[in-house]
């Protein structure tokens, strides 16, 4: 038996009519979410189009961790990539869209993503909680301190020294070195126990003191945007957990290839197996005009 045809009109007049109930809204989203914007991390078309040194030597995809690569060609990657995907100042026309849909509601953002695109389009970045980390920070590999450091000065210096045709950085000097000790540094992401996550503790604790003063009986949207199985502890678990616990609160999963919910939360959550794109253009979300956003 062939799955019921997924109704996009009847699930964003769901969607609509729970926001509009909403007394808070609560936006988690992971990568799926600036996929949709136009960061696909697996777009082997745009990989090839900014690394055709890496292309060559046979990778397809931005996804690097544990690709062993010379210090000079990692950090020739990393400056291409971060400045992308953390320093393009065009503002994104989806994310822009999700920040017009929220409106003055009393929201707040948790993502995995670590591109700023939130901040960098229109949300209050003090409401925006990145446990994942920053592309727009980097720290001592060891650590031999909990400070980081604005990659953004980094990143220019690097690509003044990099070459496209070999993909390397052609002056050592350009590399980096912490500047507390002299030793390796990493941009500052989570990818494994060394990660320095001082820079997000005070949104941390913000959020969740926003989650547990709610007043008694407040209406939660918890607005899951892309994400899936990648990191389900950050987002997906926690919305989850959320929806499960707050009596009033309710759960929009949007997710064209991980949408399901949990049995226990099938009368409060809602599966659309579609991308934000989709979601926010049935919603008819407005554009709202481009502000200068500044963050850190």
């Amino acid at each position: 038996m062939n799955p019921p045809e997924f109704d996009l009109a009847a699930a964003a007049d769901t969607a609509r009519a729970w926001l509009d109930r909403a007394d808070r809204v609560l936006i988690t989203a992971g990568a799926g979410l600036s996929a949709a914007a136009g960061y696909d991390y697996g777009d082997a078309d745009r990989f090839r189009e900014l690394f055709p040194a890496l292309h060559r030597l046979g990778l397809r995809s931005r996804y690097m961790v544990g690709v062993p690569l010379p210090p000079a060609v990692l950090w020739g990657y990393w400056a291409v990539h971060i400045d992308d995907i953390r320093y393009d100042p065009a503002p994104n026309p989806l994310y822009r869209r999700l920040r017009g849909l929220v409106g003055d509601m009393d929201h707040w953002v948790m993502t995995s993503n670590v591109d700023a695109l939130f901040a960098r389009n229109g949300f209050a970045p003090d409401r925006v909680f990145t446990p994942q980390g920053d592309y727009g920070r980097y720290q001592c590999t060891t650590p031999c301190t909990p400070e980081t450091w604005d990659s953004r000065s980094l990143v220019e210096r690097l690509l003044a020294a990099y070459d496209p045709a070999t993909g390397a950085v052609t002056d050592s000097r350009a590399l980096p070195r912490c500047p507390n000790c002299g030793g390796e540094v990493e941009i500052n992401v989570r990818v494994g126990p060394e990660f320095v996550d001082a820079p997000y503790r005070a949104a941390g604790a913000c959020l969740q003191e926003w989650l547990s003063t709610s007043p008694s009986g407040t209406r939660l949207l918890v607005l899951e945007l892309g994400a899936g199985f990648n990191t389900p502890g950050v987002v997906r678990w926690p919305g989850e957990h959320l929806t499960r616990h707050l009596p009033g609160a309710r759960l929009l999963r949007v997710n064209p290839a991980h949408p399901e919910v949990p049995a226990d939360l099938a009368d409060r959550a809602l599966p659309v197996p579609v991308d934000a794109q989709h979601l926010l253009a049935a919603l008819d979300a407005p554009y709202p005009a481009p502000k200068p956003t500044v963050i850190p």
